[in-house]
């Protein structure tokens, strides 16, 4: 083994160690997008012939969603997986599995394949939801469990999914918001719930809502109460709390071809046996004009335009290098690298090392071939929100979606329902 690959499996040993702890009990937490083990990438989790879409279907519908991952591994494993019902806090709710599923509570993720004429050999897994073994049978939140050798405390990842029963409608709009102490920074959220179907009594305790940005849980608005009830309306017009930074449009990197450099990308080289991909110099937007162009919204696709026929196997594994200058340690929190390619979340392995012989911020990632959004974030000690305006920038007129998902829950009822779901995009002026 040489001295490369030798540093590539010390590199995964660390961090098993520091994610060890996490292979908890899954009744102990509640549900979120988890990855419990550094070998697996690539997590991705969309409604069947959409790779961008939000992982929502309908309840009784013939959509489906697909769950795809790697395991950087030389054999397949024996995993399986669950599906659990949440309640609209992603906490499991008090109802059996027999309740809202039909067929197995446990089944076997047997859809695998090994990587073909890759530098970094894996296995990619692949499963359906709604299956001949397992169908959810009512709406609302559920968490898609995989855990190995037949043992749910063996947990391996966890993804967030929505059934969703169209029983109301969101009318949403996205403006700058009302009072904007800074300048035009922010972005506001309005939006009313139409009511025909549901017998509600208590509107403002039977409805919850989630309100998200870019689908990010970390800075979600919830238990927002409507500030007018009308007839059948409910109306959501408030000027602070549905407020959100408006953030700045994502960066991003194309990685779809090992031949050439892509968008964003100043050199690949092969240092045997690996892949690395050096990116250009990133620098702080915070102090810089508003640019704006197309991007997805802080997502990643999985592609290749290199000669292959399957992107799943083919598209290869490589060193990405992320170098972000700046001339001095933040004290106080960490940075880190954010976006879907990071699982949404801010932890130690996309947390950034400020480096004093080069004076900024570097972090290395593993990566397959595809074309990806990031951001670069700041995360005080101790804090969940990941802010981003400090090194990005923010403006009321950087494109963003917004999910509004509404759920119901009557007082004889125990799970909530999931009755409404729409995506407003800040671009679009009714």
């Amino acid at each position: 083994m040489d001295r490369i690959a030798a540093l590539f499996f010390a590199f995964l040993h660390v961090i098993l160690t520091l994610n060890s702890a996490a292979s908890v009990k899954a009744a102990d937490f509640y549900y979120e997008n988890a990855v419990y083990r550094e070998e697996i990438k690539s997590v991705q989790l969309y409604r069947d012939g959409n790779e961008l879409s939000n992982p929502v279907i309908e309840l009784g519908s013939d959509a489906a969603l697909v769950l795809k991952f790697d395991d950087l591994a030389e054999d397949a494993k024996n995993f399986s997986y669950t599906v659990v019902h949440c309640d609209a806090n992603w906490n499991e709710s008090f109802i059996q599995q027999n309740e809202y599923l039909s067929g197995f509570h446990d089944n076997p993720l047997s859809d695998n394949a090994m990587s073909f004429n890759t530098t970094v050999r894996y296995v990619n897994y692949q499963l359906r939801i709604p299956n001949e073994d397992c169908s959810p049978k009512l709406s609302g939140n559920y968490a898609l469990v995989v855990f190995e050798d037949n043992d749910r405390e063996n947990l391996v990842l966890i993804q967030r999914f929505y059934v969703v029963e169209p029983l109301v409608r969101i009318e949403g709009l996205v403006k700058k918001a009302t009072f904007d102490p800074f300048n035009g920074e922010n972005q506001e959220v309005d939006f009313k719930i139409v009511n025909e179907k549901l017998r509600l009594l208590n509107p403002r305790e039977d409805i919850k809502v989630v309100l998200m940005q870019n689908r990010r849980w970390d800075n979600a608005v919830l238990n927002l109460k409507p500030s007018f009830v009308r007839d059948n309306v409910l109306d959501y017009d408030y000027d602070k709390e549905n407020v959100f930074p408006g953030g700045n449009e994502f960066r991003y990197f194309d990685i779809r071809t090992k031949r050439y450099n892509g968008e964003n990308v100043e050199d690949i080289k092969f240092i045997r046996p690996y892949y690395h991909v050096k990116l250009l110099n990133d620098a702080v937007r915070s102090n810089k004009k508003y640019g704006s162009y197309k991007e997805m919204n802080g997502n990643f696709v999985v592609e290749s335009q290199d000669r292959v026929t399957d992107y799943d196997t083919e598209c290869d594994y490589m060193f990405v290098h992320f170098y972000l200058p700046l001339g001095s340690n933040l004290a106080g929190g960490s940075v880190n690298v954010f976006g879907a390619l990071t699982g949404w979340n801010a932890n130690k392995t996309n947390e950034m090392k400020w480096s004093f012989e080069n004076s900024g911020y570097e972090l290395t990632l593993l990566l397959k071939q595809g074309y990806y959004n990031y951001q670069y974030v700041y995360v005080p000690s101790g804090a969940k929100k990941a802010d981003s305006a400090n090194l990005e920038g923010s403006f009321f007129i950087t494109e963003n979606e917004y999910q509004i998902f509404a759920y119901y829950r009557d007082q004889a009822a125990r799970y909530d329902r999931l009755v409404g779901f729409v995506t407003v995009n800040s671009a679009v002026k009714n």
